[in-house]
């Protein structure tokens, strides 16, 4: 039996090639992943409590604070924050980081790690 070699069409490789582009391009984003979590709620199992975003000023990259704020319920947040890069498990994060620009400096696949944030 003669070993026959298949070919690749054009169009699967230049697919697969705008897929792995495409992939490279989204790790390597300005925004890393974040969590408005209560600062004074860290637990050594479980890490800090994530909250309601409204808890976080919108602009803020990990140095303000969200100040006695209200969420849904009647519990107020007095020191909360945003939380990047963190593992989220059961409404608790954990393993991240309280600094954007150290969050963008991890990178991810495809980045140089030099970070690209833009603020």
């Amino acid at each position: 039996m003669a070993k026959t070699r298949r070919r690749l069409r054009s169009s699967t490789v230049v697919l697969g090639g705008m897929g792995m582009l495409a992939a490279a391009l989204s790790a390597c984003g300005s925004d890393p992943d974040r969590r408005c979590v209560d600062r004074d709620s860290y637990d050594y199992l479980n890490g800090y409590k994530v909250v309601a975003d409204k808890n976080c000023k919108s602009g803020s990259s990990g140095k303000g604070k969200g100040g006695k704020k209200k969420t849904g319920s009647s519990r107020s947040v007095d020191d909360a924050d945003w939380y990047y890069d963190a593992d989220v498990s059961n409404g608790w994060a954990d393993s991240g980081t309280f600094s954007r620009s150290e969050a963008v400096d991890r990178g991810g696949f495809g980045c140089s790690g030099s970070g690209s944030g833009g603020g």
